[in-house]
């Protein structure tokens, strides 16, 4: 399935012409772009061209972006640029007369805005997940049930020792900091405040069960 194909290696290859990996981003990452969209309150006719645009914007730009692995920021950026701009061509202040599109006062601008860094923070957290080996995204799959389970039961379930899930845990916990998904996170988290608490930050989104999953580095 394409949702287990990491980010990196889609864009690798729709850089290099495979339109089967060029469907599977579209596929992956519509539902953020039309999100944007709709917290923008856009019609579906702008909806729609905003849409096109930004995959057209993709094409020209797929060779330029740095890290693959932070695709899904520069498409919420790309698209809340667009959207912004199809706002300030649909009013008519857009032209100066007015505030702009970026100033209006919005009463849910904040919980949009939440609401999109936590898509984007779980885009980013599944990307991670299927780079890692195998038996990590086994155990970590284990360890974010919903109701929890207890070490005896992962234990069983994939027929490891009791003792060693606790080191396995933090081997894997590592692998998934170190990925370039969660990195480019982090680090835009960081440009925007103090970086000191940036970690716990990066994951706190990604719901309850994967934060209890994702303890800051001892």
């Amino acid at each position: 399935m394409s949702d287990d194909r990491p980010v990196a290696d889609l864009v690798t290859r729709a850089r290099n012409g495979d339109t089967r990996a060029w469907d599977d981003l579209v596929e992956r990452y519509a539902p953020l772009v039309w999100f944007i969209c709709r917290s923008h309150q856009l019609s579906d006719a702008d909806a729609g061209d905003v849409h096109q645009n930004i995959w057209l914007q993709l094409v020209s730009h797929l060779d330029t972006i740095r890290d693959p692995a932070a695709l899904p920021g520069w498409l919420a950026t790309a698209t809340r640029r667009e959207c912004i701009r199809v706002l300030q061509a649909r009013r008519p202040h857009a032209a100066g007369y007015g505030p702009d599109a970026e100033t209006i006062p919005d009463p849910r601008a904040g919980m949009v805005e939440q609401e999109l860094l936590e898509a984007e923070r779980h885009a980013a957290l599944r990307e991670a997940l299927a780079r890692l080996p195998p038996g990590c995204q086994r155990l970590i799959g284990k360890l974010i049930e919903d109701p929890p389970l207890t070490y005896a039961q992962i234990s069983a379930a994939l027929n490891i020792p009791v003792g060693s899930i606790g080191p396995l845990r933090g081997r894997c916990l590592d692998k998934l900091r170190a990925d370039p998904a969660i990195v480019a996170l982090i680090n835009a988290d960081a440009a925007v405040s103090d970086p000191a608490p940036a970690r716990g930050r990066a994951f706190a989104g990604c719901g309850s069960t994967t934060a209890r999953a994702l303890p800051p580095r001892r």
